[in-house]
């Protein structure tokens, strides 16, 4: 029987906090598979903040702050909660998952 915040006689620590990091993740990772099919698609071209890598260094600087503006808004709303573990790491590896599809050069020819 749970009675706030304790179970079985053991305090239950938050696991907001975590969570809203490995969602963050996700987020910032789905960012960079926008960006670059945006890229590719012509619709949007980062800039170029370092010569030698082009827009990649533009893309993966949008896609960092994507990941930190997520990651602090998610942890400031989860950190005293206990949120469901199974259900942001499904949604966590949705966001990769399609991340890296849109990052996969094949998938490029598709927008032609």
């Amino acid at each position: 029987m749970e009675s706030d915040g304790v179970r079985a006689g053991h305090a239950v620590i938050p696991n907001g906090g975590a969570l809203a990091a490995a969602l963050a993740a996700g987020i910032g990772a789905f960012a960079m598979g926008l960006l670059v099919i945006a890229n590719e698609a012509g619709l949007f071209a980062a800039p170029s903040l370092y010569g030698p890598s082009g827009g990649l260094s533009g893309r993966s600087t949008l896609a960092v702050i994507t990941w930190l503006i997520a990651w602090g808004i998610l942890h400031a709303r989860w950190r005293n909660r206990n949120v469901a573990v199974a259900r942001v790491l499904t949604w966590s590896l949705v966001l990769v998952a399609l991340a890296v599809v849109m990052t996969f050069p094949p998938v490029w020819g598709l927008l032609a």
